[in-house]
């Protein structure tokens, strides 16, 4: 009980040094705390800023989330770029002993950088569609190929086209690996060049229908790309 009391004493001695440090002739202010110390106004910007964890900046965010991009096209070759894909080599890594190798060359372990584009697949189905648009640039490991879509000097067409397929043409390999993986029949290379070549068709033909600023012979161009 003795000690108790003693306690209690502190408590009222701090809160009377508390009491008398108050200004009563001023009235309260409330204060926001931000980076950069107390501010009047509060921002949500700066809130946000302080609360999210901040990760590493791509330099492909840009190249994947772009004007006219397809969502569904766009979301897988985020998680793809994200190395999220569940592919045979992350597996292998929750599953010890399941069979690794890629269902579409049948040949080298499946990861991300196999299935895009050095796989002897897709890597032809990949060439097929944008050496016309490269030339002597064209490249086809995962890599050189995001660091390629991200190059902001190319024409607006030409940057369009080869992103548009980048990401079309990632969507549909995997689309095609996965029916490969539940038993269905492999599509022959050609056929899905022309699959993917045909929706590119369409796409730009709709961007030229929006009479979008310099897309205006977006679908001319990808004819002569074409070789």
């Amino acid at each position: 009980m003795p000690i108790l009391k003693v306690l209690l004493n502190d408590i009222e001695a701090e809160l009377e040094i508390v009491k008398r440090k108050q200004r009563t002739e001023v009235e309260d202010v409330d204060l926001w705390r931000g980076k950069a110390g107390h501010k009047p106004r509060f921002s949500t910007t700066e809130t946000w800023m302080q609360i999210r964890e901040t990760g590493v900046k791509y330099t492909w965010g840009g190249s994947i989330w772009f004007s006219q991009a397809t969502p569904k096209f766009a979301f897988i070759t985020w998680i793809a770029a994200r190395g999220r894909l569940a592919t045979m080599d992350r597996i292998s890594r929750w599953n010890p002993g399941v069979d690794s190798t890629c269902v579409l060359c049948k040949v080298f372990q499946e990861t991300t950088n196999h299935l895009f584009f050095e796989c002897v697949y897709s890597s032809g189905i990949w060439e097929k569609l944008v050496k016309g648009i490269l030339g002597n640039a064209y490249a086809y490991k995962w890599d050189e190929v995001t660091e390629l879509i991200s190059v902001s000097s190319r024409g607006k067409m030409k940057r369009f086209c080869l992103r548009y397929a980048f990401q079309i043409t990632v969507y549909m390999l995997w689309r095609e690996r996965n029916k490969r993986r539940h038993g269905e029949s492999p599509m022959p290379q050609h056929v899905l060049v022309k699959m993917i070549d045909k929706a590119i068709r369409n796409k730009l033909s709709l961007v030229q229908m929006k009479g979008i600023k310099g897309m205006n012979f977006s679908l001319q161009y990808w004819f002569e790309t074409r070789e």
